[in-house]
């Protein structure tokens, strides 16, 4: 049977099933550190707040900020297990993808992720030490991660948009606000699914969910890279010297074969995108404990309506985009609106200390997601089509990496400051967004931008050799991404 070269139910089923799990596993964790240190049982209220049924006096106070500091401590000890690992898996596998096909990145995470949330299920249903996550989220980050997962679609998608230029730039955008629509719509329902059945119906649902967009990615979903046995791949599979000096000479030739001012056009995208990402992720990571918190004190109801207003940023940004890009604005400018979305949307979290002014707060940053496409885009124009998956791993590479330090960083502030000023991170985050603005400057004033026509600029330098078997490549468009 002729597989399907959609990778779009991959991505939108993954998203489902992950954020049906991703608010509940901080306030499982919550639940239980509260049970543990105050040997009483949590209090679950109908009203908007659960600090009308927590005890009064100061041990009220004391207790908040003692669960919080364990908590965001248990959030910080996950990331460090599981960092080193997915870095590692992150950057074989995407950019061995090159050659050995994008499904081995998209399938080996989908693993992984259906094995930690079996994890889940089993700890909850059994009521086994909490700490045994730690062990799960360091298993399943030997298959990949989320980054790993993401890398391969997004390379996938890159070889489906050959055109490249507006093209790729809104595809990229669609799977990103796929992504956000369908975590809003598992994030709207968690508050009732927790209510109505607790933490385990929410898991197996998941579960059952990553079961199933595992099976349509290995049995249906169509390779779009050959595989290459005869030219120097590592046939025997991934394991092997060879595969691991193919993947660090993919992304050595990436750079190396690129002229001076491509190259620095590269490098200064990809910091662009780093620095984002760390302010970025760092603060997103720690939006549910803040609501926990007081004087919000959130019930899983209106954590779940929080976490499915925030997804709606993927939608307002995919919009953004497309409306910036039929304009014909500059990605620069789209990029820029972007950090300055974030940098607003933070800034009003840090002072939100009511229930409207914490929903309020998701408005100024409905366009924050609209770097992260427009960047990938950007940077897979400059490359050819045979390292995509090179340029895609170090892009996943570098997001694994800032997502898990800038989480460490900000859950170790958050435990610090929590007891004086919950905000403080947040408003650190918008302090932040001050590099990538800076470097964006940096690219203004060199006169390096990317142009906005729909044709694709050619990747390869004059100098770069072509490879044998290669069929001749048209370098008749590649001073458009170079001005």
């Amino acid at each position: 049977m002729k597989g399907l070269y959609l990778v779009e139910p991959v991505v939108a089923l993954y998203a489902f099933s992950t954020y049906l799990t991703y608010p509940l596993v901080p306030q499982y964790v919550y639940r239980r550190l509260w049970q543990q240190l105050t040997n009483s049982t949590y209090p679950v209220s109908d009203n908007t707040s659960t600090c009308a049924n927590a005890s009064d006096g100061d041990n009220r106070t004391f207790y908040f900020q003692e669960v919080q500091e364990q908590a965001s401590l248990f959030s910080l000890y996950s990331q460090i297990l599981s960092a080193a690992p997915s870095l590692l898996v992150t950057l074989l596998l995407v950019a061995y993808s090159d050659r050995a096909g994008r499904k081995v990145a998209i399938v080996l995470p989908l693993a992984g992720t259906l094995l930690y949330t079996l994890s889940l299920l089993l700890v909850t249903s059994l009521r086994l030490n909490v700490y045994l996550l730690l062990g799960a989220s360091l298993l399943s980050s030997l298959f990949g991660g989320l980054g790993t997962f993401l890398g391969g679609c997004f390379a996938y998608v890159a070889d489906l948009s050959g055109g490249g230029g507006r093209g790729m730039t809104l595809r990229i955008a669609g799977l990103d606000m796929m992504i956000g629509l369908l975590s809003g719509a598992a994030a709207l329902s968690t508050g009732y699914f927790l209510r109505a059945v607790g933490f385990g119906g929410p898991f197996l649902t998941s579960a059952a969910c990553q079961a199933l967009v595992l099976l349509y990615a290995v049995f249906i979903l169509e390779e779009t890279v050959g595989r290459q046995d005869g030219d120097g791949a590592d046939p025997g599979g991934l394991g092997g010297r060879a595969a691991v000096r193919q993947m660090f000479s993919a992304i050595y030739r990436m750079f190396a074969g690129a002229g001076s001012q491509r190259r620095t056009l590269l490098l200064l995208l990809l910091l662009i995108f780093t620095s984002f990402s760390f302010a970025s992720v760092g603060s997103f990571s720690l939006m549910v404990l803040y609501e926990l918190n007081e004087p919000l004190c959130w019930t899983e109801i209106l954590i779940g309506y929080g976490a499915a207003l925030s997804t709606t940023v993927f939608l307002f940004s995919f919009a953004g985009v497309a409306a910036f890009t039929y304009c014909g604005a500059s990605q620069l400018l789209v990029v820029l609106m972007g950090i300055l979305s974030l940098a607003a949307g933070m800034t009003a979290v840090a002072f939100s200390k009511t229930t409207p002014m914490m929903f309020l707060a998701r408005v100024p940053m409905s366009l924050s997601i609209m770097p992260f496409a427009v960047l990938r885009s950007m940077m897979s124009q400059i490359i050819s089509k045979s390292e995509q998956g090179a340029l895609f791993a170090l892009l996943s590479f570098a997001e694994v990496l800032t997502a898990n330090v800038s989480a460490a960083l900000f859950n170790t502030l958050y435990a610090a400051t929590v007891s004086w000023y919950p905000g403080f991170v947040f408003l650190l985050a918008a302090g932040l967004c001050v590099i990538p603005t800076t470097l964006l400057g940096v690219v203004c004033v060199l006169g390096v931008d990317v142009a906005g026509e729909d044709g694709t600029a050619a990747a390869n330098d004059h100098e770069r050799p072509q490879a044998d078997g290669d069929a001749p490549q048209d370098h008749s468009d590649r001073d458009q991404l170079l001005k």
